[in-house]
């Protein structure tokens, strides 16, 4: 497992580089990964101006600034994630909000489908689901928690839809669009500080 670990820490890039990976995407009309469908492009395109407008909006609050600064053991946050994947632009920002309030906390990022065996070690419900935040400790290399791929109230809210219709219908995921414009990242930042104070 470490060495998983340590050959996708050493690929990894830093948020500022993956927002000007998915800059440099919509502008060539391209997408990470694998498939390459017209669809994908556009998720995308929207992606890139959700996660800009979450890097100029999003808010964390005295109380939990303060939790976070507490943190003093040396922590990187290795997040597996996609370009066209909806849930990552609402919560790779504030991963990276988070992050910035604390200087041991250190962000890596890295694309899923160039990391499977990464992917692989870390399924949500045997699913490849993203994104996907390994919480790695400098120090010893020990893998100290995971996050994702969503905030609890928006687990929640898929689980309670899969549960009565099945499956997500492409309502269902406007609906969850609407959800993360109205949380504005609080629940991620809540669901981060919990893990960062176990």
């Amino acid at each position: 497992m470490n060495n998983i670990i340590k050959d996708s820490l050493a690929k990894g890039i830093s948020y500022t580089e993956y927002t000007t990976l998915v800059n440099n995407l919509v502008e060539n009309k391209d997408t990470t990964g694998t498939d390459k469908s017209e669809n994908l492009v556009e998720y995308t395109m929207l992606n890139a101006k959700r996660m800009k407008r979450w890097d100029k909006t999003l808010k964390v609050n005295a109380a939990v600034k303060e939790r976070i600064e507490k943190i003093d053991k040396k922590i990187t946050w290795l997040v597996l994630t996609e370009s066209w994947c909806g849930d990552a632009a609402h919560v790779v920002p504030v991963m990276q909000k988070v992050a910035e309030l604390n200087a041991n906390i250190n962000v890596k990022v890295v694309l899923r489908d160039e990391n499977e065996a990464l992917m692989n070690s870390f399924l949500t419900n045997g699913g490849k689901s993203i994104p996907k935040l390994i919480m790695v400790d400098e120090t010893s290399g020990e893998v100290i928690n995971t996050f994702g791929p969503r905030p609890s109230g928006a687990t929640q809210l898929v689980n309670d839809y899969k549960a009565k219709h099945g499956m997500l219908t492409p309502e269902f995921k406007e609906d969850l669009q609407r959800w993360y414009n109205k949380d504005k990242g609080q629940n991620a930042v809540d669901d981060l500080v919990e893990l960062l104070s176990v």
